[in-house]
């Protein structure tokens, strides 16, 4: 009777645990940039499409939590990814390409493989190939104004964002609308105006500049 019991008792705890909420492992503030706009009128992405957007900049900002066991409280991490098609084009499936993975001169040798490790998991197949990992000092400042559609990255010489809210004046269509999701798994995304973006490094082939396009997303992540 008394093992009867104890078994009753352990497969409650496991149904419990199924269906109580796991806690979340890691989370942080996200910024992406594309090359192209992402909120604007079909007129403009049909005239960008297969043309533009094929650059893009993902950083994660990491306030609590680990990844495979190692604590990356307050690291961030960069991916520079470029790819032959448009980024978000239904047509270009799978979305995948190049990318150069930097990641936090902050952060030791354990936690900056933690790092890369945890954004190629990100971003999934959008990065088929890291072609450099470079270590870097990032400085960054996230969703700073009221409406959190500004954001400052700085990555040494490699990286320089800065972007700002949308405002009246970037209606320039007057059907704009949020025309490419996320690139990756994010809460709360919204557009903002890229107001310059710069990658300056090597690994890709390229380097790029863009300055005024409605090109960014803020966001939040829990994983």
């Amino acid at each position: 009777m008394k093992l009867t019991t104890k078994l009753l008792a352990l497969s409650a705890a496991a149904v419990i645990s199924q269906l109580t909420p796991q806690a979340h492992a890691i989370n942080g503030d996200y910024l992406e940039i594309r090359s192209c706009d992402i909120y604007t009128g079909p007129c403009f992405a049909n005239a960008e499409m297969g043309l533009t957007g094929k650059e893009g900049m993902l950083v994660w900002s990491i306030k609590n939590g680990e990844w495979n066991g190692v604590s990356l409280n307050g690291l961030k991490v960069i991916a520079v990814v470029a790819t032959e098609a448009t980024l978000g084009d239904l047509r270009y499936e799978p979305n995948s390409g190049k990318a150069v993975v930097i990641v936090d001169a902050a952060g030791s040798t354990q936690q900056q493989d933690a790092l890369l490790d945890f954004a190629k998991s990100m971003a999934g197949n959008l990065i088929e190939e890291v072609t450099e990992v470079k270590s870097s000092e990032i400085d960054s400042s996230l969703g700073i104004c009221k409406e959190a559609g500004c954001a400052s990255v700085k990555a040494g010489n490699l990286i320089d964002i800065s972007t700002r809210c949308i405002g009246d004046k970037d209606h320039l269509c007057g059907n704009e609308r949020t025309f490419y999701p996320p690139l990756t798994k994010v809460d709360g995304a919204h557009p903002a105006v890229t107001q310059v973006a710069a990658y300056r490094g090597s690994g890709l082939d390229r380097t790029w500049q863009l300055t005024n396009y409605r090109s960014a997303f803020l966001a939040t992540f829990e994983y």
